[in-house]
């Protein structure tokens, strides 16, 4: 079901149609540095000292550069490389590392940006996760925990999440999360000396309820067997 299909839009008196009415409405504040704990996993703010070696070493060393490809960045050949890099998307991006809840190691990192508090909409990208990370109930409950800090602490109305249009599998992983399809827009970059068309997704806040729910239904224990398969998929969950 579509939240906003019996929304009643305003019309104005010169007959148009305008939008229907936020009540209220006020700035949201920023996201703050917040350690974002689950069962699985925990979320850090990034501290570039404290965390970057282990960083290096999860997501450079020891793995294939695929996961690289459809970043404007990446892979980096060198630490030093490395961590300039990460100094200067810190600068514009709020970072989070992600441990594993369990051997307490780093395998990858998150992060808000293009953070609009006048109309609160925020946009969660430069994911990263280590090859130990990825289709894990870790790496799903990552993202159950930053859409919670925006919808329930931040009370924010719209998340988005962009991709390389070719980009199968974060499109793929978007969907699967509850992110909604909304368009591609041509040309939008060059990075790496091709072009990239930009895929759009987002989610609402009324739309985070029925999401929440189903996502936590879908991380508690008795979801998953005796080999870790998952018993109901995330899209079954009532």
């Amino acid at each position: 079901m579509n939240p906003q299909k019996n929304i009643k839009l305003d019309v104005n008196n010169f007959g148009q149609t305008i939008g229907y009415p936020v009540e209220g409405h006020l700035p949201k504040s920023l996201p703050y540095a917040k350690k974002m704990t689950g069962q699985y996993c925990y979320l850090e703010p990034l501290l570039i000292k404290k965390h970057v070696n282990a960083l290096y070493e999860a997501l450079c060393l020891g793995q294939t550069d695929d996961h690289w490809t459809y970043l404007p960045f990446g892979p980096f050949l060198s630490f030093n490389e490395f961590n300039l890099w990460l100094e200067e998307m810190a600068l514009h991006k709020m970072f989070y590392v992600i441990f594993d809840a369990q051997d307490k190691q780093a395998k990858g990192v998150t992060s808000f940006h293009d953070i609009d508090t006048t109309h609160g909409v925020i946009e969660v990208g430069a994911v990263i996760y280590s090859d130990a990370l990825k289709r894990t109930r870790a790496a799903t409950e990552v993202m159950y925990l930053m859409m919670s800090h925006v919808f329930d602490d931040l009370q924010y109305r719209r998340y988005q999440w962009r991709c390389n249009a070719l980009n199968t599998a974060s499109r793929l992983a978007a969907e699967r999360l509850g992110f909604q399809f909304e368009g591609i827009f041509r040309q939008a970059h060059v990075f790496k000396g091709h072009n990239r068309d930009t895929a759009w997704y987002s989610i609402i806040d009324n739309e985070w309820p029925a999401l929440k729910a189903k996502f936590e239904l879908w991380l508690k224990p008795e979801n998953f067997d005796a080999q870790g398969r998952q018993l109901t998929k995330l899209h079954q969950s009532p």
